[in-house]
């Protein structure tokens, strides 16, 4: 499981696409966070990084399918799915292999923002007048939101063996996931609209970024995960 977890890691970084991905997230942000006036933080006039978390689950709707696209997709249209099968790994390693790989590139796309709360806290006045607890918990809040994004691109690869179907598949479900229960629920009558709400992952990422880490939220992500993953598996074993 080891040797597979490191061939992910490895083939990612090894190509210049992997790079590529990367910088594009980053530079998006950038842009976001920092220049485009309708979102900076310079213009904004507190020491808040508000646009980073409100803009970035966007980003993540389709960054997180792109990367996790090819891998199962790619293993199965190249026919090195057959040879994994005949390795000593059961089914459910191979997906926590290739998932544990897409969680370490999403915190590493997500790590630089760190330097982003430094530096807009040296910019306060006075300095370090910034929200730890708020930004931490949005930040914990975004890497969940990563890691149930990485469990359904991983399930909308298990689904084909052509990458842009996989990819076209997983940024629809994220769309619906995170956007589409949110805009339900204001379709449906007042009693439902509460319940619908929370099957959202806006709304529990939204509550996360309060600072309060409330364990219903952290279980919900959570259950996402392990929800999409054992999907997948179950498709595999099916195939």
């Amino acid at each position: 499981m080891k040797s597979l977890f490191l061939k992910e890691i490895t083939t990612f970084f090894g190509s210049l696409i992997g790079y590529l991905v990367l910088s594009l997230f980053l530079l998006a942000l950038g842009l976001i966070v920092w220049v485009f006036p309708e979102s900076s933080v310079l213009e904004y006039g507190f020491a808040d990084l508000e646009s980073l978390f409100v803009y970035t689950p966007y980003v993540f709707t389709f960054l997180i399918p792109a990367v996790a696209m090819r891998s199962l997709a790619e293993e199965k249209k190249s026919g090195t799915w057959e040879l994994l099968m005949t390795s000593p790994l059961s089914v459910t390693q191979i997906i926590l292999a290739k998932y544990l790989a897409i969680l370490v590139v999403v915190f590493l796309a997500l790590l630089p923002t760190l330097g982003y709360a430094y530096t807009l806290s040296v910019l306060g006045d006075p300095p370090g007048n910034l929200d730890w607890a708020g930004f931490f918990g949005s930040w914990l809040g975004l890497l969940m939101i990563g890691a149930t994004f990485a469990s359904v691109g991983l399930f909308s690869s298990s689904l084909t063996s052509q990458q842009v179907v996989a990819f076209v598949l997983g940024v629809f479900l994220c769309f619906v996931l995170y956007f589409g229960f949110s805009a339900l629920a204001d379709l449906v009558p007042w009693d439902w609209s509460r319940g619908v709400e929370e099957l959202s992952l806006s709304y529990h990422y939204t509550s996360l970024g309060r600072g309060v880490i409330d364990s219903r939220d952290v279980f919900f992500l959570l259950g996402m995960v392990w929800v999409f993953l054992g999907s997948a598996v179950l498709v595999l074993k099916k195939k």
